[in-house]
């Protein structure tokens, strides 16, 4: 990469502080033209900013040097903390814009650069980019740990083994020994390769990352008028489905995404499931059904002899403030969504529920690649065969997925996606 790339990495302005970076080969020269010097490494200094045609004054910004490969690119980089007006922001890239090899940043390039010169892998950028489209605690603490080298501590562990075992299976192929001495290497090696594969499947059995990024998927089921909509209203607090006494009227799927005690949850109502309905609200009844299938907990409002089996149900007598609806049967909660009586008790159903399919606070939790790529190596690992030569392609292939894993080798298809995820100055 020749070329050298800024951007404003704060906020828009107006703001009280602006922060722009600029990160290449030529940063360094930049900054001595638009600040007259460079200061010592990481250390902030007040330089006055000027433009370099003229040599106007800027703004007057905390200048911070640092040097590649010891930085957050891997390039040399350089930050202004100025002023963060827009006319003060709006000058300051002018004029790194007017140097000779200077260009705007592409999204994500900041972060792409410190991938591409090894100062994060590609767990590490995936975790990144859910960090800055986190919304709830849950999402953040989570993001936090993959950004921070979570997961990528593991992967060098496994993948450390795994290129022991592949280097103890070549050297046992290059060896020339009696028959038992070679038997031996094979059910050694087969054995530990046996081993690793469980770690990598108890891996897998971990709760993933979809439904903390996603939202634990909830959903508001039952007959028409069994009070779906004002329910969904009242856990959101506020008017997101049109609720009438007409049967029949909700006939979309209407999701809403909220945050219980910092975890995510999206809220989702339906159609009333009945037969014989008209053609378009059948659809909204087909709707409701696939949506059933998809939930990770399921409300329902109807009897409850009638409600799904299997799964996360959760049994709500909903309208529970009308005298003609009675008490709430065995093992259903009773749901005014008019008083207000049960949503504290619902809510706290639903967390316990969340609980069970979310990640455990300060584990690691696979998003839907990585957990592919383990996978793969774990069935290459099982999959190796009885002689030498077998299971050293096995541990080949196991290291492959790695390399994948890791951004290594084999992902070119996907960076693009990924680092498009980000703003310019990331």
């Amino acid at each position: 990469m020749t070329d050298t790339i800024f951007a404003l990495s704060s906020g828009r302005p107006p703001a009280a502080v602006a922060v722009i970076r600029s990160s290449g080969p030529r940063a360094f020269a930049a900054c001595e033209e638009i600040a007259g010097r460079l200061p010592t490494p990481r250390r902030p200094t007040l330089i006055a900013l000027r433009t370099p045609s003229d040599g106007a004054v800027i703004d007057r910004a905390l200048v911070l040097r640092f040097d590649g490969p010891d930085s957050a690119t891997g390039e040399n980089v350089v930050e202004y903390q100025c002023h963060g007006g827009k006319a003060v922001v709006d000058a300051v890239l002018a004029a790194l814009g007017g140097i000779a090899g200077m260009r705007v940043a592409e999204p994500g390039e900041f972060t792409r650069r410190a991938f591409a010169n090894g100062r994060i892998d590609l767990t590490e950028a995936e975790g990144l980019a859910d960090l800055l489209e986190a919304e709830t605690e849950s999402q953040r603490r989570a993001a936090l740990l993959m950004a921070e080298g979570g997961l990528r501590r593991q992967i060098e562990q496994w993948r450390q083994r795994l290129v022991e075992l592949s280097a103890r299976a070549e050297a046992a192929i290059d060896y020339v020994g009696d028959e038992d001495e070679t038997k031996a290497d094979e059910a050694v090696l087969a054995s530990e390769a046996r081993a690793l594969a469980s770690e990598f499947a108890k891996w897998l059995e971990r709760p993933r990352a979809e439904p903390l990024k996603d939202g634990v998927r909830v959903v508001a089921a039952g007959p028409p008028n069994a009070g779906k909509s004002s329910l969904v209203n009242a856990l959101a607090q506020s008017e997101r489905a049109i609720v009438t006494d007409i049967a029949g009227t909700t006939r979309d799927v209407i999701e809403v995404p909220l945050a219980f005690d910092g975890v995510p949850v999206l809220l989702v109502d339906t159609a009333g499931l009945r037969h014989g309905a008209d053609a378009v609200e059948s659809i909204g009844v087909g709707r409701a059904e696939a949506q059933l299938r998809k939930a990770d907990v399921l409300l329902w409002l109807g009897r409850p002899g009638d409600a799904p089996t299997g799964g996360r149900v959760i049994r709500v007598h909903a309208q529970a403030d009308r005298p003609e609806r009675g008490d709430a049967p065995a093992g259903s909660i009773g749901v005014s969504a008019m008083t207000g009586e049960g949503l504290g008790e619902l809510t706290r159903r639903i967390l316990a529920e969340a609980e069970q399919i979310l990640p455990a606070e300060g584990a690691v939790a696979l998003n839907r690649r990585q957990a592919a790529e383990i996978d793969g190596a774990r069935q290459a690992l099982d999959q190796g065969g009885p002689d030498l030569v077998t299971q050293a392609e096995a541990l080949r292939l196991a290291r492959t997925a790695f390399d994948r894993l890791s951004g290594r080798a084999g992902v070119e298809d996907m960076l693009d996606a990924l680092f498009g995820r980000f703003c310019l100055g990331k």
